[in-house]
């Protein structure tokens, strides 16, 4: 699996509470909570889906599937607003 890239105009700053993307491009920023981040540090360090999820999983007390069916929204929605790439 290729790991997803965030563009080299996206920046990330870690809070407290998760995450900030900032797309330098256009000045639009995304909130992640803490979930969001992990998914996010996940894919671009090259882990699967399955390895996300299962991290997501059983840190955050959720059922298998829908932390899987999560971390594959995330990397579309990243995807589709051109902040990251593959």
């Amino acid at each position: 699996m290729t790991p997803l890239r965030l563009r080299a105009d996206v920046a990330t700053t870690e809070t407290e509470d998760g995450m900030v993307l900032l797309d330098r491009r256009t000045g639009r920023y995304w909130v992640l909570n803490r979930s969001g981040a992990l998914v996010v540090r996940g894919l671009t360090a090259g882990l699967s889906h399955d390895e996300i999820a299962e991290e997501l999983a059983g840190e955050q007390h959720r059922d298998p599937g829908q932390a899987l069916a999560e971390v594959r929204a995330l990397a579309e929605q990243l995807r589709s607003a051109e902040l990251a790439h593959t």
